[in-house]
């Protein structure tokens, strides 16, 4: 037998999973449901080498259709790089097929790992590094508790790039709720910019039940938003975003709105932000009945599906219902739609 982690990227999904640390050494963002609940480890490499053994006896029969890895859990790359090394080239040994191998790792990490030793990893056959930058607003990173400063992501960052190692960084419109949404969408963007990472994939927030935040809520400190205000957010964000080589995805996240807003900001920055500005002047029952038709499913539609007279005959009723059923009744079930998508803390304690 051999061990696995709560969650992987999106882009993992097909990916061997390699769990090298247990948990999160951080733990105390109080938006991530995910570890609450547990004790952060490290795996020995000869605890690792064993699970790889597992997985090669359990997969021999198509190992060489295996040709991505994900090393768990939330910041891998807090190992010794020497151990690092072993476990890279012993799973390459195992999974001879393998030609992705990625890691999730925090940027306070990376900000301590050299470039040399990030190109040590390189060769070793580490290709993409996931990062949660959430925000490069100071104010919005100490209010949700990152533990981490934008002069941090910044270090971390251009230490992956010059090393040579792809990067995606995670961003997370509406975390900075009405007070900070601008500076939250500019100053993510001004980081971003400096970083130029190969990827920046868009992480919607939404509050789970048990966070913490609900407090912030409740005394006024953060104002949840809404649908049309976190797509504006987003509009702010890409229109300051330079056209650079970065792809700008939001089609790997069932909780982004408009997931068809999604390509490389080079070459397709002018038609995501005349996709953003296509919802933004839909009228207030258009942007809500888009809302609740991809709030309550997985899947994507165009804008302008918003403009079936029958869809709507159908949809405006029920919103109509929700709005009658509760101050602000709308927004709050599409809220509590949205949380349900969230992984689940391994506590009921989570304060």
């Amino acid at each position: 037998m051999y061990e696995q982690g709560v969650i992987r990227p999106p882009s993992e999904a097909s990916s061997l999973l390699v769990r090298v640390t247990r948990n999160c050494p951080w733990n105390q963002c109080i938006f991530c449901p995910a570890y609450k609940g547990t004790t952060f480890s490290r795996r020995t490499v000869e605890e690792v080498k064993k699970d790889i053994d597992s997985m090669a006896v359990e997969y021999s029969g198509y190992a060489n259709m295996i040709k991505s890895a994900f090393l768990q859990d939330a910041d891998s790359l807090v190992l010794k790089t020497a151990d690092l090394l072993e476990i890279l080239t012993y799973l390459r040994e195992r999974f001879p097929a393998l030609d992705r191998i990625t890691s999730y790792a925090r940027s306070t990490t990376l900000k301590r790992k050299s470039v040399e030793d990030l190109k040590q990893l390189k060769d070793a056959g580490l290709t993409r590094i996931h990062v949660g930058m959430e925000s490069g607003s100071e104010k919005v990173l100490k209010m949700i508790k990152k533990g981490i400063t934008p002069e941090d992501i910044i270090a971390g960052g251009r230490n992956v790039v010059s090393a040579g190692i792809s990067l995606s960084e995670y961003i997370m419109p509406g975390v900075g709720g009405k007070a900070f949404s601008e500076e939250h969408a500019k100053e993510t963007a001004r980081l971003l910019n400096v970083i130029e990472p190969d990827f920046i994939r868009v992480r919607t927030f939404a509050m789970h039940p048990q966070s913490p935040m609900q407090a912030l809520v409740k005394d006024g400190t953060f104002v949840p938003m809404t649908d049309e205000e976190i797509v504006a957010e987003i509009r702010l964000l890409v229109s300051s975003l330079n056209e650079m080589r970065s792809y700008f995805s939001c089609a790997d996240f069932s909780l982004n709105l408009l997931m068809h807003v999604d390509g490389r900001l080079d070459e397709k920055k002018g038609y995501m932000l005349e996709e953003l500005d296509k919802f933004l002047s839909l009228t207030k029952e258009q942007k809500q009945a888009y809302s609740l038709l991809r709030r309550s499913s997985y899947m994507q539609y165009p804008i302008d599906v918003v403009y079936n007279d029958e869809l709507m005959k159908q949809i405006l009723p029920e919103i109509e219902r929700l709005e009658k059923k509760d101050e602000d009744g709308f927004n709050k079930y599409i809220k509590t739609l949205m949380s349900y998508q969230l992984p689940q803390p391994q506590t009921d304690e989570w304060k």
